[in-house]
């Protein structure tokens, strides 16, 4: 009979994967209990959605800042350091924050400080962890790698962090994130097990380059690879639709549905249990759906999933809806980093995935600054018709393209003559 062990992390992808996993489980403990302990700071000293809105796009502005820079350094480095000295900085970028909040001192200016702190080292740490994964396993073995990553943030960021941090702000406003300390720091250690991974290396290793000429090259293999180019501009618009309700999230859920802080917490569970959901049945999607079929049935309920946030004033219908979200958003996250790392070389993994997530992260900044203003001047809803109809349109324009994402196929040698193995194909 197989052992818990083996089902969760089977003995094929190794003991640097379980180590991998194990940190980004525990990391994910303490970011999901912020994810609700920190909207819940930040309402409880202004009730304006832009100064709310701007308490999620501050952590994500990062990205957009230094995301390309993160993505260069750590295909030059050690990896596995480079994770481990974000993970400290993180810590201790939360344990002042929880000093502020024990003293008194803390207000609205500090806490949207530490945001973009513990942002900027957040970049650093999740890029670098993002190119470690197809360096430990085969590529035959990136979604189920994959899916056991995506099945720790659920259970994890969303599922056990949220209603943990609504339950110890609660008890006093620094105890969640004195937890979050605590559970980064357990991730630094546990990453420091994992073996030392070579840096890859490179076609102009023998050059000395300026981190610039590695953006730049990680920028042009990305654009010139219309799969991946194409799928970064379909996540790019789709976070802007996305992050533009999910800014002021916690006033929707506390005046609009009056769920209070619990239920607003009680939502991102409900995400998290749809996504539990789908870990159940990814296996059997993978080897019997297409991966095409897939992206487009997810972001299909992705357009649809909007209008019904828009139209619903029953908290209820509101946690229904979050676990289909939750269900459908493990599905696509899991099946686009696995088609993205199948295409990316080793040696540009860090670059190209930086890019990825300066889409991701670029849309979520400019969609919750959009949240607000729209919040702001229209109403609560407001945002949510927002991104139905700017979800509608992207899927239309994009529809025919995601069947030639799915179906993309790394070459021998990308346009600028790396190597970048052999040819997979990423149909199931």
């Amino acid at each position: 009979m197989t052992g818990l062990g083996e089902l969760i992390a089977p003995q094929r992808l190794g003991r640097d994967f379980r180590w991998l996993m194990s940190a980004a489980w525990t990391s994910n403990i303490g970011d999901g209990i912020a994810l609700a302990a920190s909207p819940l700071l930040i309402a409880s000293m202004t009730s304006s959605p832009v100064l709310v809105a701007s308490g999620a796009m501050l952590q994500f502005l990062p990205w957009l800042l230094f995301g390309l820079h993160a993505g260069a350094i750590a295909d030059r480095v050690e990896r596995r350091m480079l994770v481990m000295l974000a993970h400290g900085i993180r810590a201790v970028v939360v344990l002042a924050l929880v000093v502020f909040l024990v003293t008194g001192t803390a207000n609205i200016a500090i806490v949207l400080a530490v945001s973009f702190l513990y942002g900027t080292a957040e970049v650093f740490a999740d890029t670098t962890s993002g190119t470690l994964l197809p360096m430990m396993v085969k590529p035959a073995d990136l979604g189920i790698g994959n899916a056991r990553l995506q099945a720790g943030f659920l259970v994890a960021n969303q599922l056990a962090g949220p209603p943990l941090g609504a339950f110890l702000f609660a008890l006093g406003a620094f105890w969640p994130f004195l937890v979050q300390v605590l559970a980064v720091s357990i991730a630094l250690v546990l990453v420091s097990r994992i073996a030392r991974q070579p840096v890859p290396p490179r076609a102009n290793a023998h050059e000395k380059t300026h981190v610039r000429q590695d953006i730049a090259e990680g920028v042009r293999w990305a654009w010139r690879n219309k799969p991946v180019r194409t799928l970064i501009i379909i996540i790019l618009a789709f976070n802007v639709t996305w992050a533009a309700p999910w800014g002021i999230l916690v006033l929707y859920a506390t005046e609009h549905l009056r769920m209070g802080p619990v239920g607003f917490g009680a939502l991102t569970t409900a995400s998290a249990l749809g996504g539990l959901a789908a870990t159940l049945v990814f296996g059997w999607l993978e080897r019997h759906v297409s991966f095409a079929t897939l992206m487009k049935i997810c972001l299909s309920l992705e357009v649809l999933m909007h209008l019904a946030f828009a139209l619903t004033t029953n908290g209820a219908v509101a946690l229904a809806i979050m676990f289909g979200f939750g269900a459908y958003a493990f599905v696509w996250g899991t099946i686009s980093t696995t088609v993205r790392q199948r295409l990316v070389p080793h040696e540009l993994q860090g670059r190209v995935g930086s890019v990825n997530m300066f889409g991701v992260f670029g849309g979520m900044v400019i969609g919750q600054a959009l949240g607000g203003l729209i919040a702001q001047a229209w109403g609560l809803t407001a945002p949510w018709w927002f991104a139905f109809g700017g979800a509608a349109l992207t899927l239309l324009l994009m529809w025919r393209q995601i069947s030639h994402i799915a179906a993309a196929k790394p070459v021998l040698e990308d346009e600028g003559g790396s190597p970048s193995g052999p040819v997979q194909s990423n149909e199931p």
